[in-house]
This record gives C-alpha cells, structure tokens and sequence, in this order.
C-alpha cells in the first residue's frame, strides 16, 4: 500500500494521520510512535509520514504536520531551513580526474576570509538578512548529516523534463545540504526556554515574532548552501549555476481541506515547488524527481527528504566498528570517495546506517506522488577533513 491512513487515533481528537510507505520499506515503531503522540497535539489536523521518517528527539523525522490555530516551532526543530541546493558543474565527467579533485578541498571548511566579504554583504542585502552575529559559520556545511557532494548523472528517465530542470549528462553535479547552523540553534533554545513545547497561538504577538525570526534563518541558510556551492566549485577551479533549492524544515502559512493554517515540515521536501532532488546516503543513488500534482494533497504536499536513517548514531557505531576499518568506508560500493577526516563521523554516516533510497523512492511512485526524472551517482562526498564543527 503507498498510503495507509490511521483507523484507531487513541483520542477523538487525535489528527488525521498517513504513512507513505510500499510493504517492503521498513519503519521503525518508535518513529510510528512519536507520529501519533505529534498528531495529539492541540490544534493538530493532520499529519502525514514520508516513507523516510525516522525517530527524532520527541518528534519524528521524515514528515508534514498540519495545524489550525497553533503552530509548533519545535516541530521545525533547531536547524531551521536546512534544505537541499543542487548545482550544475562546468566539470566534464569525462575529464574528471579523482585524485586531483579530492586534493583541492583542502581548504573548504574554515570560516570564509575577507575576500569573500563584499560578496557576502551583497547577497545578504539581497535577501534582507540583518543578522551579524553568525556571519563567521555562512559558507561552511557544519557536522551531523550534512555534506556537499559532487555527482554524476548515472540514468536519464525524462530526457525533456531533465532539459527543462538544466542538467547535462556530460558534467559533474554538485549537491550541498546544511542549514541555519547556530542561527537556527538559537532561535529553538530561546523559544523552547520562554514557551517549552507548547506551541504558539496563530497571530499572537510571540507567533508573529517568531515566524519574523524563522523566515530570516531560512533566507539564512538558503545563502550558507549558495556560499558553500560557491567556494566548492572554486576550490575545484570550476563555474556553476544553482539548479534548485529546496528547504525541508519550515514552519508555512497554507490551506488544506479548505483549512488555513500552518504546515510543518521536519525533514520533510516540498511538492509544491516543481522538480526537487531526494538524495541517497553517501554510498546510494539519488534522485531528481518531479511531483505529481494532482496527488500530492494527500501527503500534505510534501515528499520524503531522503533515505532516513536506519540505525541510531550509536548503533551504527557498535555494528559497524567491528565490520569494517575506516579505510573501507572512505570508499562506496558504487565506486565513490568520501572525505571524512571525524571517526565517529564516518561510522555514524555509514551508508549502512542509511534505508535504500529505491525504497524510499518506490514508496512514493507507488502513491502515485512523484516521476523520476534522472538518477544520480556519487562521486566524491565531503564531510569534514578532521573533526567537524557545529
């Protein structure tokens, strides 16, 4: 089943509750949990599971939450608009020479240097960030499950929707994904020190200040993603242009079912913003994908953000340790490199540690929410080169 729907909510008040997910994509029963503790909160109408979700620190990964009168920063979480930005490279895959492109990203996770300012001060301006006090952190990818990674174009499903989107099959991708870094980090601890978990009241004054400072740490992180491309590609010696952007944690007014209110989405990729990508972990295919629609109501216009995980960071660890050196994870079984210079990083990030992304990907063609337009093959994935920040 692609869709299934809650028949027993524990409570009369309990929201609207869907999974996306085909049979054979396992799910967690802790993440299925923290979905139906989500959808019991006041002023809850509807959530939906990506078929990625996972558990989170009390709420779950991987999915939309739709509510009327409140809205929840702490379903956002701390790294607000952490997205996705893909890149088309003026790297020839033909050309690419491995090696030499590793060696020259030596230099692209300290805090960017003076020659970048006057670019920054620019597209700061541009987008009306008035916040200084985390300038030092704009152009670097931060720790966790964050990484840039270039890729090459391994299959073609939808030649004209591939045309339209700017790919070309003959040169390399680049894939950033981060966030709000400390910025967001911010903007969480404070509410949650002045409110707890209680959500605010839709058009109260605390709502309104919020919302204020969650739409700057989007445009926030939306320009960290663009610095990080720009200083990627600069350190290779190549140009670029930015495909798409995407941000899956966000709070949006929206209407459903002829509703309005507030959308949701923790981990979550929107479906309403054309062609988006959903990757893979570091050692898996991602995908660039086009919405259905017509259908995508259904999942609270959203789409899965990626694998999600499989295995807490601690148990990758314990099962991995034993398994495999640190050499063996710096290569994928795909033929890809990965840089990781942070042991427990590389563990924790292990592909391994990752559902198959063709599952998450079969979940939602199957409900009929997506077509897949071109898959994507890593060829070198960045992390850290010794041990990671933030």
């Amino acid at each position: 089943m692609g869709i299934s729907h809650n028949q027993t909510p524990a409570a009369s008040s309990c929201a609207d509750i869907k999974v996306i997910s085909a049979t054979e994509n396992w799910m967690e029963g802790a993440a299925l949990q923290q979905l139906q503790k989500t959808a019991e909160l006041d002023g809850m109408v509807a959530v939906a599971g990506m078929p990625d979700l996972h558990p989170g620190r009390g709420y779950p990964i991987g999915a939309a939450f739709f509510s009327v009168g409140k809205l929840y920063p702490a379903l956002v979480g701390n790294d607000i608009g952490c997205g996705m930005s893909l890149w088309q490279s003026s790297i020839k895959v033909p050309r690419l020479h491995l090696d030499k492109l590793a060696k020259r990203l030596n230099d692209v996770e300290q805090a960017l240097d003076d020659t970048w300012s006057d670019l920054i001060a620019e597209r700061k301006c541009d987008k009306n960030i008035q916040c200084n006090h985390f300038d030092h952190s704009l152009g670097t990818i931060g720790g966790g499950n964050h990484f840039a990674e270039f890729q090459a174009i391994d299959d073609i499903l939808m030649p004209e929707l591939a045309k339209q989107a700017g790919i070309d099959k003959s040169q390399l991708l680049l894939l950033v994904h981060s966030g709000s870094r400390g910025l967001g980090q911010k903007i969480l601890t404070e509410h949650i020190q002045q409110f707890n978990h209680d959500g605010l009241i839709a058009e109260s004054d605390n709502q309104k200040d919020y919302i204020e400072q969650h739409d700057e740490a989007v445009r926030w992180a939306e320009l960290n993603r663009e610095l990080i491309a720009r200083r990627f590609l600069k350190a290779v010696k190549a140009k670029g242009q930015c495909l798409l952007d995407i941000n899956h944690n966000t709070v949006l007014p929206a209407e459903v079912n002829g509703q309005q209110g507030w959308l949701h989405r923790k981990g979550a990729t929107p479906a309403d913003q054309g062609m988006v990508i959903i990757p893979g972990s570091r050692g898996d295919y991602s995908y660039l994908v086009k919405p259905i629609e017509q259908n995508i109501a259904a999942s609270l216009f959203s789409l899965a953000h990626g694998a999600g995980r499989k295995w807490k960071r601690t148990e990758a660890k314990e099962r991995l340790y034993q398994r495999f050196k640190q050499q063996d994870l710096l290569k994928t079984s795909l033929g890809s490199r990965v840089i990781c210079g942070n042991k427990e990083l590389l563990y924790e990030e292990a592909p391994q540690a990752y559902k198959s992304c063709d599952q998450v990907i079969a979940s939602m063609t199957e409900a009929g929410l997506i077509q897949v337009v071109a898959r994507l093959r890593p060829v070198l994935t960045f992390k850290t080169q010794g041990k990671c920040s933030g």
